[in-house]
């Protein structure tokens, strides 16, 4: 049977403490500890013969030296009973020397393994039972929309004098979408949105400069030289509320119903379209020097630092509201940046597999 098998079986963990006097090694802790409690009790309860038989698993110890003094932890696994394994951690409470030098071990506490086992346990089946419950209502919902989709095949119709592709009933809407061409609307209308209206050309008609005026606008544009364009036209002569964006190098007629959705969530301000825009200039800056900009949120610098320092620098403040930086947002840099309060996190690219929290506004470069 292997070290780790023995281990598996493990009922309880002695784990202790131990200081000292000089300069000492791991294979000389142990030797103490074995050598010193041999001939207290009986042989077949002694240490060395319960690590043979499996009651004892392999003894762990993490040890420092530092000015003529050593400190460190020991683990030992036990499958005996608890007055079996209490006696044994007391016996390890004997051990005063190692090697020559003088020492003293002190067992912090006993755990039980199965509790902790209990425990992961427990959290776990809350966890699959929490997906599954989650899992099976996402499939109804799915079943429902597909299904309404069927029922609900609404048709575009023509708006303003313009004669304009929109959905129906768009003059009761307060909210309304403004899109690039027919079929953008077309699209969303099969992924069950309402309230859109298209702009057909480059040029932004009066009938939609009157919508702007009046409705809570939110402009879906494609991800691509054309959207640039329009944007600029809009913000000139009828400044929406809110802006999304296709994926770069994707229309928003060619979108799932999923990317729709992230697209529109993902929707700013027209104010932060405006920062992200001067934000866009600060990544020029940055190519290619591995460097960070901290700023205010009014767009005030507080300073630059080198990538490799930008974690450490932000702990080290309170008072940052963007980062630019010439590099990857890992997980680690994002969670120092919520805990931080800063605002906007924009880069070169994201890690693989990095959550980003709703309260924090990540960018790469490509986007601005």
């Amino acid at each position: 049977m292997g070290a780790k098998e023995k281990q598996s079986n493990s009922k309880y963990v002695i784990e202790a403490k131990f200081t000292v006097e000089g300069v000492v090694e791991r294979h000389d802790v142990i030797g103490a500890i074995f050598g010193q409690t041999e001939g207290l009790f009986p042989k077949e309860f002694e240490l060395r013969e319960l690590q043979k038989s499996g009651k004892i698993g392999r003894i762990d110890i993490d040890l420092k030296s530092a000015k003529d003094k050593t400190d460190g932890r020991i683990r030992a696994p036990s499958s005996l009973d608890r007055a079996e394994t209490a006696i044994i951690a007391a016996a390890m409470e004997t051990v005063d020397r190692v090697g020559p030098c003088d020492a003293k071990i002190s067992v912090e506490r006993i755990t039980d393994v199965r509790i902790d086992k209990r425990e992961q346990i427990l959290k776990r089946a809350k966890e699959l039972m929490r997906d599954w419950v989650v899992k099976d209502s996402q499939d109804i919902e799915k079943i429902l929309v597909e299904v309404s989709r069927e029922d609900k095949k609404v048709k575009p119709v023509q708006y303003g004098r313009e004669r304009l592709t929109a959905s129906p009933g768009l003059s009761k809407m307060k909210e309304i979408i403004v899109v690039e061409g027919r079929a953008d609307v077309i699209n969303l209308l099969k992924a069950g949105y309402k309230g859109m209206i298209a702009l057909e050309g480059v040029k932004v008609p009066k009938t939609i400069q009157n919508l702007t005026s009046k409705k809570e606008v939110t402009a879906f544009l494609d991800g691509d030289r054309g959207g640039d364009l329009i944007l600029k036209e809009l913000m000139q002569v009828a400044k929406p509320r809110y802006v999304a964006r296709a994926p770069r190098g994707k229309e928003v007629e060619d979108l799932t119903p999923a990317e729709i959705k992230a697209a529109l969530e993902s929707k700013v301000e027209v104010e932060r379209v405006e920062t992200l825009g001067a934000l866009g200039e600060v990544a020029k800056e940055l190519g290619g020097t591995l460097e960070a900009v901290l700023m205010k949120a009014d767009g005030s610098r507080l300073g630059r630092v080198p990538v490799m320092d930008l974690v450490e620098k932000l702990k080290e403040r309170s008072d940052v509201d963007v980062v630019v930086f010439d590099g990857i947002i890992t997980g680690r840099l994002v969670d120092t940046a919520v805990e931080r309060g800063v605002k906007t996190l924009v880069g070169d690219r994201v890690s693989e597999g990095v959550k980003v929290p709703q309260r924090l506004n990540v960018r790469v470069f490509k986007d601005l």
